[in-house]
């Protein structure tokens, strides 16, 4: 659940006041990086092999070792479908989401509703 809203605090009343410009549901299936997702999926629509795809693990700086970029991908060479994550994730000193695609799609694609 993502709720996105705009924040004005009252100093002299010692309060906050929060108002709800977007509340979207996204399944869990849906959670993952989108720029991530459908690099690898166009890696494997490329016949990409296991190299190509811990190559581009690890060109994502993803927080994984060589052994579990390994293993990831055989799994996706397995041939099991990759959902399209709609998340930003930005990993530059801290991860962080970002959620303007979700507002977006949210209604248009299987997975995200809006909720308000």
């Amino acid at each position: 659940m993502i709720f996105v809203y705009s924040k004005t605090d009252d100093a002299n009343r010692k309060t906050a006041n929060l108002n709800f410009l977007h509340t979207i549901f996204v399944e869990k299936e849906r959670t993952a990086d989108y720029q991530t997702t459908t690099g690898l999926k166009q890696i494997l629509a490329n016949n990409g092999n296991a190299d190509d795809l811990v190559s581009f693990m690890q060109n994502r700086n993803l927080p994984l070792d060589d052994i579990e970029a390994c293993k990831i991908a055989e799994e996706l060479l397995s041939g099991k479908p990759i959902v399209e994550g709609y998340l930003t994730i930005s990993n530059a000193l801290q991860w962080r989401l970002q959620y303007s695609r979700v507002i977006t799609e949210a209604g248009k694609v299987n997975g995200i509703w809006r909720v308000r």
